[in-house]
C-alpha cells in the first residue's frame, strides 16, 4: 500500500529503470504479464512518465497468447513475476525484438533484471 507521494517517487525510479537498465525509449512497447499486484499500477505510471506503451496481460495468458502478443506488438521488454516466468521463457526464443526481461518479486532468474533490486 503506497501513498500518492510514495507512488510518485517510486514511479520516477521505475521510469528510470525502464529507460536506463532496460534500455527503453519513448514509444517502445512493454508487455506486462502480472496478476493485480501493486507493482502493476506502479509500472503503468512509470510507463506514462517515460512515454513507453504499457500493454497489460493477465496471468491467465497461455504461452501461445504471450508469443502472439510479443510478435504482433514488437515489444522490447516483458515484465512478469517469478511464478509466471517459466511460461514466458518458453516462448522468448521466437521474439527477435525483445531487449530486456524484468521480473517483479523476490525471486531471481538467469537473464532477468529484478525490479525491486533496481528500485
Amino acid at each position: 500500500k503506497w501513498s500518492f507521494e510514495e507512488l510518485g517517487s517510486l514511479s520516477r525510479k521505475a521510469a528510470n529503470v525502464l529507460s536506463e537498465a532496460c534500455g527503453l525509449q519513448r514509444g517502445d512497447r512493454v508487455l506486462t504479464v502480472l496478476p493485480r499486484v501493486p507493482e502493476w499500477w506502479l509500472l503503468i505510471v512509470a510507463c506514462m512518465r517515460a512515454g513507453i506503451v504499457f500493454m497489460p496481460g493477465t496471468s491467465q495468458l497461455t504461452a501461445k497468447d504471450i508469443s502472439y502478443r510479443l510478435q504482433a506488438s514488437k515489444a522490447k521488454c516483458i515484465i512478469t513475476n517469478d511464478t509466471l516466468a517459466p511460461a514466458v521463457e518458453s516462448v522468448l526464443t521466437d521474439s527477435q525484438f525483445l531487449k530486456s526481461k524484468l521480473i517483479v518479486g523476490q525471486g531471481s532468474r538467469d537473464g532477468w533484471l529484478n525490479l525491486k533490486e533496481l528500485l
